[in-house]
């Protein structure tokens, strides 16, 4: 091989980590639908929902009772969230709460929940 086909090579499985690392499950992560997240959301009594949308999303609509910590300020702020709480997290499709379960797990927290399509697929009441 030569050198471009080296590089060609190199660049396709960059791409291809980068991908799978995007889109591959979190262990222990509760991805649920959106009806099983707003049961499991009822039935909790210690919980913390977690909209980690940027500000001007959140400003749009958000679940109510939901606090705004964005994707890229979850690791800063993962220290000022109590480990002893069932988290909700939730974003407009599903992605970014995924990341941020992500993060939360390699700090530590064990009680996840994800809504699994995010806002779009929330069919419950919103607050502005």
């Amino acid at each position: 091989m030569d050198a471009n086909q080296w590089i060609t090579v190199i660049v396709v499985a960059a791409l291809v980590w980068f991908i799978y690392s995007r889109m591959a499950p979190v262990k222990g992560l509760n991805n649920v639908n959106a009806a099983a997240f707003q049961q499991e959301l009822s039935d909790c009594a210690d919980k913390l929902l977690v909209d980690v949308r940027e500000k001007n999303e959140y400003k749009t609509g958000f679940i109510p009772g939901a606090i705004n910590i964005p994707l890229s300020q979850i690791q800063s702020q993962a220290a000022e969230i109590p480990k002893d709480r069932q988290i909700f997290l939730y974003c407009r499709s599903g992605m970014r709460s995924r990341q941020a379960a992500a993060v939360l797990k390699k700090n530590g927290f064990t009680k996840i929940t994800n809504l699994q399509g995010g806002i779009l697929s929330w069919k419950g009441k919103l607050s502005k």
